[in-house]
């Protein structure tokens, strides 16, 4: 049997390859197509290239669980209602210690038991800070209201029906918590470079998205070292079934980013190192079709 290391190698490099080919889509959906069957997980990928205003991908259209990846979109949120009035990003929000999730480094260490608007929705991009999610869900009115902005912005795909942790489980036969690679694509390109935000604060989200500390493995392994770079991760998925979520962008210096969208299904018997390699890989595969 390969060990985890070589099987790793053979992921990325043979899926890789394939890069160069041929100009246009093809190669990109043919090295993501190689890439889910040495895999033998399920892979959804959507690419946005916004120097370019081309699109790729592989099972863009089929749903995913989003997992904690929804926390982009909250933050996100939080910004557009603080641009309107509807909130201030000082405002305190408090929350009871027996609401304490798993997963919450921000807040577990807040001694208070209550933080700053501001400093939630960052511990919720940066450090994916369960509990911070969830009070700002609340605040801003449930999971409903969260997918009723993502409507306002022009996506009909993505819903949120669940708090943490239920959010992190799609039962079988709904598409509760889902959203799509092609629509979240769009919609994290609508987020970072057009009119939901205003500028200063598509900055603010850009730069929690660069100091994000859980995907350094995932798509942001693929890019090259030179990129400007950010992400905001999701794992979840049922026993036996996990999934590994990551939406980023990426860019060298003076070139207007690739927004890239992978969620993985992985097998079972998959070790999360390898679930990871396998988005790097679809990193990889991004960065060279913007050559």
């Amino acid at each position: 049997m390969s060990s985890p290391i070589h099987r790793r190698h053979l992921l990325v490099g043979g899926a890789v390859a394939l890069i160069g080919a041929a100009p246009g889509q093809e190669p990109v959906t043919e090295a993501l197509r190689t890439l889910e069957r040495r895999s033998g997980g399920r892979l959804g990928v959507g690419i946005v290239d916004t120097a370019r205003g081309t699109s790729a991908g592989w099972r863009q259209h089929e749903r995913f669980t989003q997992a904690s990846s929804f926390k982009l979109s909250l933050a996100a949120m939080i910004l557009a209602e603080a641009e309107r009035g509807r909130l201030a990003l000082t405002d305190v929000l408090r929350w009871p210690r027996d609401d304490l999730l798993p997963h919450s480094p921000v807040t577990a260490a807040a001694i208070a038991g209550s933080l700053p608007i501001r400093d939630l929705a960052r511990a919720a991009v940066v450090t994916s800070d369960n509990t911070a999610a969830n009070v700002l869900l609340r605040r801003i009115g449930g999971p409903a209201r969260l997918t009723a902005f993502w409507r306002s912005t022009g996506d009909r795909i993505s819903r949120l029906d669940r708090y943490e942790p239920a959010l992190n489980v799609t039962p079988p036969g709904t598409s509760l918590d889902t959203t799509t690679p092609a629509a979240m694509a769009a919609t994290v390109g609508r987020l970072l470079r057009g009119k939901v935000l205003q500028p200063a604060s598509r900055t603010v989200l850009g730069d929690w998205m660069i100091a994000a500390d859980t995907g350094r493995q995932r798509l942001r392994a693929g890019f090259p070292n030179d990129w400007r770079a950010g992400d905001k991760t999701g794992t979840g998925g049922a026993a036996g079934h996990p999934i590994f979520v990551d939406l980023a962008f990426g860019a060298p210096p003076g070139r207007a980013p690739l927004i890239v969208t992978a969620y993985f299904e992985s097998p079972a018997a998959m070790a999360s190192a390898e679930a990871e390699a396998v988005l790097a890989a679809v990193g990889r595969i991004a960065a060279g079709s913007a050559k």
